[in-house]
């Protein structure tokens, strides 16, 4: 049975505040019960935004509208239409009438403000519990740009996530994916960088030779990747904000790929294919020093390294079939972690260091899957024609995938899944779209 409860208590708020919360019914904090992946949204209303400054009022709005999103988008949030509201806030910092949205069951009641003064842009927030008639917490503000504005509003909605739930948000992250266009056995690809619901897409790359796999760096500011162009697959390193790059070195006559960082951001752990055999290599980014971590008569690739650095989990063929490993981070005896039917790989350790994403197969299908890292209580969230490379919300608690259609004219998509098997959707591109890899929040 996965049973798993989310505290909507503000619990680190509290603990720095000392502000009570409590229900109607209990005295006690609000909860999210998930069980066997089913829960009650929490009920919530965000009135729009007041425009605090002549010229304000859209871009109020828009950022209500994101904020909504953004929580509704979780599946653990369900907001209250504004043909319900019974009164209005007034202005932002007035008294609530508390009775008024607890008569139409709004748990938890957002207000916010906005000001433009030419190019600069001020969002502040209050976030109130209904039932228990107390703001949580003290109000927050965020100052920006205009062309900035999402990223306030996705801050906001990491503030009001984190002191609801006592975890982390995701909401101001950004993905790094492969955009796909034309036929299917001709298809063009190209490196392209989203925020997280798919808003503000930009092209890091032209479409004149394969890329695959991008990897962000631990702060976000780097990415990985394999390309085709000079022939064969070589491991190129990107600068987002300039979009240069350079390649990484690598042996005369090899083929390097299935690149990905260390937490420290300055080694990177890669395979090399070479005479009939792949092996898992480790290289310094800056001497381009390289060490050899694996060396069965196998293929092992497909490498993950542990949120503090000293283990790697990996795909490797060694048994037979392919299957998950973890071994040291500077090589060694490794263990074998998965032990179920059919095949796994494309393995991921989570942020939060508790689980380790993978793609399988058996009979037929596809899944996207967690397990622990000691290979227990294995859960599959997906399954279908093609899903495959899952990667981890900055809060380790959904993960994002690539899901191919079957057939001739089959097309590649986004879609995200929480660590239950519930809220599945699909992420909105404007093209076919693979091989996403979810940044860390933004600074």
């Amino acid at each position: 049975m996965i049973q798993r409860a989310l505290t909507l208590c503000l619990a680190m708020a509290m603990a720095a505040t000392g502000a009570g919360f409590a229900s109607a019914q209990s005295q006690g904090p609000l909860r999210i019960e998930i069980t066997e992946g089913v829960i009650e949204p929490l009920p919530f209303a965000v009135p729009q935004f007041e425009a605090e400054t002549a010229g304000s009022a859209e871009m109020a709005a828009q950022i209500s509208r994101v904020v909504a999103a953004d929580l509704s988008g979780t599946g653990l949030f369900r907001e209250l239409p504004a043909t319900a509201f019974i009164s209005t806030v007034g202005s932002f910092g007035a008294p609530v009438q508390y009775a008024d949205w607890k008569a139409i069951n709004a748990q938890a009641l957002i207000t916010g403000a906005v000001n433009v003064q030419g190019n600069t842009l001020n969002v502040k927030f209050r976030l109130y519990d209904v039932f228990a008639g107390s703001e949580l917490g003290s109000g927050l503000q965020f100052s920006g740009t205009v062309d900035g504005w999402r990223r306030m509003a996705h801050k906001v909605s990491d503030a009001v996530y984190s002191r609801i739930t006592g975890e982390g948000g995701y909401f101001d992250s950004r993905v790094v994916f492969v955009s796909e266009t034309g036929p299917k056995d001709a298809r063009q690809k190209r490196l392209a960088i989203m925020d997280y619901d798919g808003a503000g897409v930009q092209y890091l790359t032209d479409s004149r030779s394969i890329v695959l796999a991008p990897r962000f760096s631990p702060s976000g500011d780097r990415v990985l990747y394999t390309s085709y162009e000079s022939g064969f697959p070589r491991i190129y390193l990107l600068d987002v904000g300039s979009v240069q790059r350079r390649a990484l070195d690598s042996q005369d006559g090899t083929m390097s790929f299935a690149p990905r960082f260390a937490p420290n951001g300055q080694t990177v752990v890669y395979s090399i294919s070479q005479g009939g055999n792949t092996d898992i290599f480790a290289m310094d980014v800056n001497s381009q020093q390289a060490v050899r971590l694996t060396s069965a008569p196998s293929i092992e690739t497909a490498p993950s390294y542990s949120p503090d650095g000293t283990q790697i989990v990996f795909e490797s063929d060694r048994s037979g079939s392919q299957q998950l490993y973890v071994m040291p981070a500077s090589g060694g005896e490794a263990r074998r972690i998965s032990f179920g039917e059919g095949r796994y790989g494309t393995p991921v350790w989570s942020p939060r260091g508790d689980l380790i994403a993978f793609t399988k197969q058996n009979n037929g299908r596809f899944h996207i899957g967690v397990m622990r890292t000691d290979g227990s209580e294995e859960r599959l969230l997906t399954a279908s024609f093609l899903d495959e490379g899952p990667t981890w919300a900055p809060n380790g608690r959904v993960i994002m995938f690539t899901r191919e259609t079957q057939g001739a004219g089959g097309q590649s998509a986004l879609y995200s899944v929480d660590i239950s098997g519930r809220n599945l959707r699909p992420v909105p591109t404007p093209d076919g779209a693979s091989d996403p890899s979810w940044s860390p929040l933004q600074k």
